[in-house]
């Protein structure tokens, strides 16, 4: 068998089945399906059950580790020759599979990671939320649009590895703290060939609202501290950028006060990268509506990555 595909589920039996029914329409058929209820109050057996005559599933129930560990152990129970790991809020394309069999072959990788995207039946928060996570007018090159593949660090909720991979590398080490960068890091130090997979996108159908948007990506920068406990080299500049522009909108406020001018050049540079932002997305997505809405949300994912970062930095030197 090709692929297995790892799919760890936290009371989110409806979720499950959007992406159940996504690799039940796949066009490459060679792979199986395992599905870890890690602890569930709300199971997926009903969901298992509709789909166990389309699919090849196998069903782990167990108890709650976080979605790292439950990753891990449904690849120890896998046939794969290749483990597909993705989150249960992501619907795939059609020929996701089979542009992950052509790369994986063609470019002889060991593991891989996958983009997202909106679909176009998405709200338009949810198309807002990407753009926000996507875009190059915050900090979307890092998920999935920077030139060079092999700089690529996988995101769990699309990302894959060999089986020789896992077995040599023994998977997450962290279950919940920015464990997928973590152990992308450590399979490129171990000298597989992770990369980009353009093609292998998904459409990651996000049911956050604008307070747990901000609070995910909060996290996400939080997370990035956690990563620097393995690898202290792994909070680069570019990391850096929300921070930035987190103290530039505060500056922006006191500059009023203290230099007229300056506080004017400011408010032009801050308004020049709204409007960019508002032009790109609505363009994107043919929707003003989801323009205005995604300048909303590209502020909120800078300033809680931005203040997430910082924080967690002052709180592990305090610490000691």
């Amino acid at each position: 068998m090709k692929f297995s595909v790892i799919i760890p589920v936290f009371n989110r039996p409806d979720e499950l089945r959007e992406l159940l029914h996504s690799l039940s329409n796949q066009s490459f058929t060679d792979f199986e399906v395992v599905v870890i209820e890690d602890g569930s109050t709300i199971d997926s057996s009903d969901v298992i059950t509709r789909f166990e005559t389309r699919l090849q599933i196998q069903y782990l129930v167990q108890q709650n580790t976080g979605q790292g560990f439950a990753r891990n152990n449904g690849m120890k129970i896998s046939n794969g020759e290749f483990f597909v790991i993705l989150d249960s809020d992501v619907i795939l394309p059609k020929d996701y599979l089979q542009h992950l069999a052509s790369a994986i072959e063609s470019r002889e990788l060991d593991a891989f990671g996958g983009p997202d995207a909106a679909d176009q039946d998405f709200s338009g928060l949810q198309k807002a939320m990407d753009f926000a996570m996507t875009s190059f007018w915050t900090t979307g090159g890092i998920r999935g649009k920077m030139k060079d593949p092999a700089k690529y660090q996988a995101r769990g909720f699309n990302m894959g590895v060999s089986r020789k991979v896992f077995e040599t590398t023994a998977g997450f080490v962290d279950p919940n703290q920015g464990e997928d960068i973590e152990w992308s890091i450590r399979i490129k130090k171990a000298g597989y060939k992770l990369e980009l997979v353009k093609d292998a996108f998904v459409y990651h159908k996000r049911k956050n609202t604008l307070r747990s948007f901000a609070k995910q990506a909060f996290s996400f920068g939080r997370n990035r501290v956690n990563v620097s406990r393995f690898h202290p080299g792994a909070i680069k500049l570019v990391h850096w950028l929300p921070t930035a522009f987190l103290l530039f909108c505060l500056t922006i406020l006191f500059l009023f006060f203290i230099n007229k001018p300056l506080f004017q050049l400011s408010i032009g540079v801050f308004i020049t990268w709204s409007v960019c932002v508002v032009i790109s997305s609505a363009g994107q997505n043919k929707s003003a509506k989801v323009g205005v809405l995604s300048w909303f949300t590209s502020v909120l994912q800078l300033w809680s990555y931005g203040l997430g970062l910082p924080l967690e930095l002052l709180r592990k030197y305090v610490k000691g």
